[in-house]
């Protein structure tokens, strides 16, 4: 597009300023990574009970100054929890800001002290061993879990005990940021696939055995499978009971959350297994029904520790007026 103050520029000058910005932005994107590189490397210094302590300051900061999400985290407790107060729901926001600054932290250390050798110091299991059995089998298996606990550091386990497995997740806006957060997944095994035009290369992993781990707490838009979570209505991508019913995989819920109320001690546990080979429930008879398996699970993990779970998720909308309909007359 030519505007006004280019349209008398000599062609050449005009090439320079349309390569200006995106040089520009370049130079921001790795300024911004030096930075939070600096930061990680500082945190990855500090004793944990040192950074738990400036974890919780800064969250409190937050909370009382930062318009971080505020109405998007105060919409979501409020139609969760409504019979709970004001002072209660704002005690369960302070607690979720302290676990996700406390996440970001257990990441940096995690690269430094999380090892094959020590992991039990930091990690117990739960039903070990159906994720064992799933995990190590020939047969295909879909894990999905939330935007609940550390679900990094249990992605990153997951691999560490020799699990390996794809997981779908969008790519940063930043390059370097993308790198680096892939370097990490990546480090133990984990294979990333972008979000955008995977599903061939999802299909062809499935087919061949694969493990595939997917946030399944994501907004589908209003032609999503809309199901209720956390007991209002919420819009699901049916891709990922569809990897599961046209597979035949067997589907785990799970999660990792922090356990203890200490700072790298975490719970990875396998809340339920979906088999469609072996389904007396009819949980895996079709997308919906599958689709509602899952997010039953999902509740039952985050009511286990709800300020672990990220309120500040854009994860309930307005659902079209004909879901919002049959939603009502089926409750």
């Amino acid at each position: 597009m030519v505007t006004p103050i280019t349209r008398f520029m000599p062609l050449a000058g005009r090439k320079l300023a349309a390569g200006w910005k995106p040089a520009r932005q370049r130079a921001i994107d790795f300024s911004s990574y030096l930075v939070i590189r600096l930061v990680v490397a500082v945190i990855q210094t500090l004793p944990l009970d040192l950074g738990d302590a400036l974890c919780r300051v800064l969250a409190t900061l937050i909370c009382r100054l930062g318009p971080l999400r505020k109405r998007t985290t105060a919409s979501n407790l409020k139609q969760v929890f409504p019979h709970a107060s004001e002072r209660q729901r704002k005690a369960i926001e302070a607690s979720m800001w302290h676990s996700l600054m406390l996440m970001v932290c257990e990441i940096a250390w995690a690269q430094r002290r999380l090892h094959l050798t020590n992991w039990s110091q930091y990690v117990c299991f739960r039903n070990s061993r159906d994720i064992l059995r799933n995990c190590l089998s020939k047969r295909p298996t879909v894990m999905v879990t939330g935007h609940f606990g550390n679900f990094e550091i249990g992605g990153y386990t997951a691999g560490l005990m020799g699990c390996e497995s794809t997981t779908i997740a969008r790519r940063l806006d930043n390059p370097f940021l993308d790198a680096w957060v892939h370097r990490f997944r990546s480090a133990k095994g984990q294979r990333m696939l972008d979000k955008d035009g995977c599903a061939i290369q999802v299909d062809q992993h499935l087919a061949d055995g694969g493990t595939l781990a997917i946030l399944a707490d994501q907004h589908a838009g209003p032609k999503g499978c809309w199901t209720k979570f956390l007991g209002v209505p919420a819009s699901c991508h049916k891709a990922l009971a569809l990897f599961s019913l046209g597979s035949g995989a067997p589907m785990l819920a799970g999660s990792t959350r922090r356990i203890d109320g200490q700072p790298m001690k975490f719970e990875s546990a396998c809340v339920a297994v979906a088999d469609p080979e072996n389904d007396p429930q009819g949980d895996c008879e079709s997308v919906e029904s599958l689709t509602k398996w899952y997010n039953r699970q999902l509740a039952i993990s985050v009511s286990e520790a709800v300020e672990q779970y990220w309120w500040l998720h854009r994860r309930w909308r307005e659902p079209p007026p004909r879901v919002a309909k049959r939603l009502a007359k089926a409750a």
